[in-house]
């Protein structure tokens, strides 16, 4: 992920808008906030209960199944959020409406 922090501030430089999907465990929030200085830039934590994100995982067949509970305690113990939604509390689409409403965008 160094090398893709890297490629993401230069997809910045050039004029795009991004949204990072990223677990950041340790450090790259610094990273981040270094590499996109020149940039609005936000944090949003997006949070759920550890069973509904293992039937997440379950349910997207896709996953490594453990990995929701073994990142569970680790994922936001470092990291400042600018703003934080619950996305067992709401759907996608008014998690991002509040997004975009708490950062004007």
């Amino acid at each position: 992920m160094h090398g893709m922090r890297r490629a993401i501030a230069e997809l910045a430089r050039q004029g795009n808008n991004l949204i990072i999907d990223e677990v950041m465990l340790a450090g790259e929030q610094a990273d981040y906030e270094q590499l996109l200085s020149e940039f609005a830039f936000f944090v949003v934590g997006v949070f759920a209960p550890l069973d509904v994100l293992e039937e997440r995982e379950r349910r997207r067949g896709d996953r490594m199944i453990g990995l929701a509970r073994w990142q569970y305690g680790r994922v936001h113990a470092s990291v400042k959020y600018d703003f934080q939604v619950y996305t067992s509390e709401r759907s996608p689409l008014e998690c991002a409406i509040r997004i975009k409403a708490k950062f004007g965008l």
